[in-house]
């Protein structure tokens, strides 16, 4: 039952893994296993939200992002999982696949991104947990 709560907490948009993996901890989970299961809960719905935010973008939105992109460039995909990766108030997976869909990044880097910021938001917040909660 633990291991249900935690990914339902990890997919909630602002809590995310940022209160997933404290409260997994909390209840007793082990470490790897929260991490894990909390990853999985962060991404399962980041290409849905990407494929689905393009219908609430506007128009103004996109032309800056067009322009981001171009200044950019490479280094976007590195912004991406920095943006994701480090465990900030307004930062995370759900703001970070919105920004890559208004931007108009490919989806398979902008999940890879996800990914990478997920899993290093986690080892952060996996580590602090340890060394607060024990």
């Amino acid at each position: 039952m633990n291991y249900i709560i935690i990914f339902l907490i990890s997919m909630i948009p602002l809590a995310e893994l940022r209160v997933a993996i404290p409260t997994g901890i909390a209840m007793g989970v082990s470490v790897l296993p929260a991490y894990a299961i909390c990853i999985l809960g962060n991404l399962l719905p980041m290409p849905f939200v990407y494929l689905f935010s393009h219908r609430f973008c506007i128009e103004k939105g996109k032309s800056a992002g067009r322009k981001l992109q171009d200044t950019a460039g490479r280094g976007l995909f590195i912004a991406l999982v920095l943006f994701i990766g480090i465990p900030l108030p307004g930062t995370g997976a759900w703001t970070g696949i919105l920004a890559a869909s208004i931007l108009r990044m490919d989806f398979k880097k902008s999940i890879m991104a996800c990914l990478c910021g997920i899993m290093l938001a986690g080892v952060i917040m996996a580590i602090s947990s340890i060394g607060v909660l024990n």
